[in-house]
């Protein structure tokens, strides 16, 4: 909350904490006790494309002048109007002669002829600009609060095509620590199956390195005591407090989750989660910190059954992507991180004949710009102070939340190779010109591509939930070869 003052910090801790988290918690116990939902009739079958999604999550707002939409370059220099800056990194060629990125970003450019760009990704307007808010809304297609526990785009897939391998979880979540103080709450919001029950909700792994043990019995338990204390562990779910208000099917649908995670702590598909396995030539072309290692385990979970994984750079206030001060150097630290095991996961797949099925999809909350808040004609009120004159590094690359575009790269899963979709404005406000993709068509394109209809939906409380919002979403069949 750097650079806001004591009634700006006032309206987000209410908004963030108890508007949202409120609403969400009175959702979550609604959905505990209502009955199994059951899948409505959509309007037509699809043939899918892909078998497998893989969510790349550049959490806390990718700026995209910095990386796949860059504009014209202005290095820094004390005494710089802000107001002259768009980009703070020069263009570089990639493998396709009609799409430029940041420089930085020059191995995924060399497999940008392997996927499609999208540069006008339209954020919701949800107000007052939250990141949880916004990823609640990207990661569910629904914006907060709602009278449901909504549940993330991984159980939709999780339930609706079930998993690729019985003994692996169908939905992993791989590199967020809940624990990140003041928007914990609401950023656990959105990482669960909601309605549809525990059984589809995300495995979770804060840390990849961590990947093995968390699929390891304790050794000192012994198979007998472990057994035992697994039923022990079942008995006291069906006397539980927390559970005395739940119906039969949500108590049923946890202990399905608990027979699913014995089940794979017995299978020889743990053996995807340890890294210590994997080559270490091809371990190194991923090391580049967490988020790189996450991208190799996420290659390893879906060569062994996963069906939808995710892994993100991780959301904590005011770092990573956040980039409201020192954003140039922040951003050069990002893409450092992020541009080698991108691409050799792509590389990779690709190699394994597996990036045909597998649906590769890069994106963020919103995107940046350093003077609008929110996007053109629908500006918001400032929650940082940018200054006039820069003068001092940390002022180079600052930048609001900006939802007038965003980019989102695609690879693999039966989506045109090289194509660019949309543009923007080579000036500020670098909003969208043509062809704007609403979140509900962004989801549409995903759910398309793993052969799930946009009208499909859950009864929940005797009315029909959609995957898409309000069953409105519209696939992108440009994107499609």
């Amino acid at each position: 909350m750097s650079g806001m003052n004591a009634e700006e910090r006032r309206i987000y801790s209410k908004v963030s904490r108890r508007g949202f988290m409120g609403a969400t918690a009175g959702a979550t116990l609604a959905a505990l006790a209502g009955p199994a939902p059951r899948m409505a009739g959509a309007a037509a079958k699809i043939e899918p494309t892909a078998d497998a999604l893989i969510v790349l999550w550049m959490a806390g707002g990718m700026a995209q002048t910095e990386t796949f939409d860059p504009k014209r370059y202005t290095p820094y220099e004390p005494g710089l109007k802000s107001s002259q800056v768009l980009s703070t990194f020069k263009s570089i060629d990639t493998a396709v002669d009609h799409i430029k990125f940041s420089e930085g970003l020059e191995r995924i450019g060399r497999v940008m002829d392997r996927g499609a760009l999208i540069r006008t990704f339209q954020a919701g307007d949800l107000g007052f600009i939250l990141h949880s808010r916004h990823q609640y809304h990207w990661h569910t297609g629904y914006a907060p609060p709602q009278t449901v526990a909504m549940p993330h785009l991984g159980s939709v897939i999780s339930r609706t095509l079930g998993p690729g391998n019985l003994d692996m979880p169908a939905f992993i979540g791989i590199g967020q620590n809940l624990e990140i103080g003041g928007e914990s709450a609401a950023v656990k919001a959105f990482h669960t199956a909601g309605f549809l029950g525990s059984e589809y909700g995300p495995f979770l792994i804060t840390n990849p390195e961590d990947a093995a043990a968390s699929v390891r019995p304790a050794a000192e338990l012994g198979e007998r005591r472990f057994l035992s204390r697994r039923k022990l562990y079942q008995d006291l779910l069906g006397e539980s407090p927390v559970y005395e208000y739940a119906g039969d099917f949500q108590r049923e649908s946890l202990v399905r989750s608990v027979d699913a995670a014995h089940r794979l702590l017995t299978s020889p598909s743990a053996k995807a989660f340890d890294l210590a396995l994997e080559p270490k030539k091809s371990f190194d072309a991923y090391n580049t910190g967490r988020f790189g290692k996450g991208c190799l385990l996420a290659r390893r979970l879906v060569e062994a059954g996963a069906r939808f994984v995710e892994v993100t750079t991780e959301y904590i206030p005011f770092r990573y992507w956040d980039t409201h001060e020192n954003g140039h150097e922040r951003a050069e630290n990002m893409k450092r991180e992020i541009d080698a095991p991108v691409a050799q996961l792509v590389l990779d797949l690709e190699e394994r004949g597996l990036l045909n099925r597998t649906l590769i999809v890069l994106a963020s909350e919103f995107g940046r710009d350093m003077l609008t808040e929110g996007k053109v004609g629908k500006q918001v009120k400032d929650q940082v102070v940018v200054p006039d004159v820069m003068t001092e590094p940390k002022h180079y690359g600052m930048h609001r939340h900006f939802t007038g575009a965003g980019c989102v790269l695609l690879f693999g899963g039966g989506v045109k190779r090289g194509l660019l979709y949309g543009r923007t404005a080579e000036e500020r406000p670098c909003t969208t010109l043509e062809k704007p993709v609403p979140m509900e068509d962004l989801h549409a394109t995903i759910y398309r591509a793993l052969g799930i209809p946009a009208d499909l939906a859950y009864v929940v409380e005797k009315r029909p939930v959609y995957v898409t919002r309000d069953g409105k979403g519209q696939a992108i069949a440009e994107l499609f070869a």
